[in-house]
């Protein structure tokens, strides 16, 4: 019986505002040296899945990561800005103290998984979905049986990818997976009946919890 396809969504290694808990979005920010010791250390064990394909978000943070991996696969990096973050609007910059003080409610719905804009004026998940549709149809329809490719991106983006393969509301995907830590990734494997996390929050290096 043929291996099923394989698909490994990655997330970037931690930056200066995942220590200090300020929202990023869009905001184009570099890896700490922490961070870049958790994209040298996941590239090997990533890599061991065999991926044929690495495609990226193309802010660095998650550019620098993908890289890491390319180069050991012997892959080129295919950069994408439909794999970016949400964009979080007027949140961008802030800590979650100071969103917390100023949109207690709008942060609260967010939490939920409720249908709420990041930042007001920024994307809410269905517009992150719809961002992220294409871009996911296009890679799975490209991919060889039995193979796998993964996509290095970001954390709420990540389980926007997951909620799309696995046919889960947003309310459904908030309550039952977690954001995947920096340097974590989740493996979902294709079967016969759809797709399925064969696992979750994986990890090459033990976790920081101030990055999460």
């Amino acid at each position: 019986m043929a291996a099923p396809r394989r698909l490994i969504l990655l997330r970037h290694g931690e930056t200066q505002a995942n220590v200090t808990g300020v929202w990023q979005g869009h905001l184009d920010v570099p890896l700490t040296e922490r961070g870049i010791a958790q994209a040298a250390a996941a590239a090997p064990v990533v890599a061991a899945y065999g991926p044929v394909r690495v495609v990226a978000s193309d802010l660095q943070r998650t550019a620098v990561t993908g890289r890491a991996l390319a180069e050991v696969c012997g892959l080129p990096l295919d950069l994408d800005a439909r794999w970016r973050e949400f964009d979080v609007g007027q949140w961008t910059g802030l800590s979650s103290a100071e969103v917390i003080a100023l949109h207690p409610q709008e942060r609260q719905r967010a939490l939920r998984g409720e249908e709420q804009r990041r930042g007001i004026d920024g994307e809410g998940p269905s517009e992150v979905a719809d961002r992220v549709r294409p871009a996911l149809a296009e890679l799975i329809g490209a991919l060889p049986d039995s193979q796998c490719a993964v996509i290095v991106s970001h954390g709420g983006t990540i389980k926007i990818i997951a909620a799309l393969l696995l046919g889960l509301d947003t309310l459904t995907t908030s309550r039952l997976l977690t954001v995947p830590g920096n340097c974590e990734w989740a493996d979902l494997v294709e079967g016969t009946t759809g797709w399925r996390i064969a696992g979750w929050n994986l990890r090459a290096l033990s976790p920081n919890p101030r990055a999460h």
